[in-house]
């Protein structure tokens, strides 16, 4: 937990400078994993620490404010944890937008390609009904593939994407690019 200067507070600077830079001295990096050049982010501190993940839930919040949303969509996994404890703070249901093969059927299924190969991401036919307003959250946008795979999930069941919400964003990979047209919002940036 560095508080390096490669993560700018975003729209987390909503809770103040401080806070904020609290905050993000609850995530740690971890050099090389899964492998180098990566710096993987680990969340899990942050999480852990009550105060600090009702702040996050509080920024995320803050920033659906003027949203309609009708239910939060939660990528598999740790947008679960997110979008499930913001869905409580909105008052509103929440999906999981499931890896193939993890729902029993009838599911949707929306394939996608990655970086390094490609995944499949579904959802159980009939939860979503049709017209719902939908907030897709997660906790990392790179290059925005499963981002991209989410909002095509939710509007081929049906449902209106009402904005992306995620805690870091990955800068130079792309992915606020590719979700051009969409609401997207993120509380830190990674450069």
């Amino acid at each position: 937990m560095t508080g390096a200067s490669d993560i700018q507070l975003a729209a987390l600077i909503s809770l103040g400078e401080q806070r904020a830079t609290e905050l993000r001295n609850l995530i740690r990096d971890v050099p090389g994993f899964p492998h180098d050049p990566i710096i993987f982010r680990d969340i899990t501190p942050l999480l852990a620490n009550g105060t600090a993940f009702q702040d996050v839930i509080e920024a995320f919040a803050s920033a659906a404010k003027d949203l309609k949303v009708d239910v939060v969509a939660g990528m598999e996994a740790r947008g679960f944890i997110l979008g499930a404890a913001l869905a409580i703070r909105l008052g509103v249901g929440v999906i999981p937008l499931r890896k193939a093969g993890k729902l029993p059927p009838p599911v949707i299924r929306v394939d996608y390609g990655l970086e390094y190969g490609s995944a499949a991401m579904e959802l159980t036919a009939g939860t979503l009904p049709v017209g719902s307003n939908v907030l897709i959250v997660d906790d990392v946008l790179a290059t925005g593939g499963t981002a991209l795979a989410a909002v095509e999930l939710v509007e081929r069941s049906g449902g209106n994407v009402s904005a992306l919400l995620f805690l870091m964003e990955l800068i130079g990979l792309g992915g606020a690019e590719r979700l051009d047209g969409y609401r997207t919002e993120t509380l830190l940036r990674v450069t």
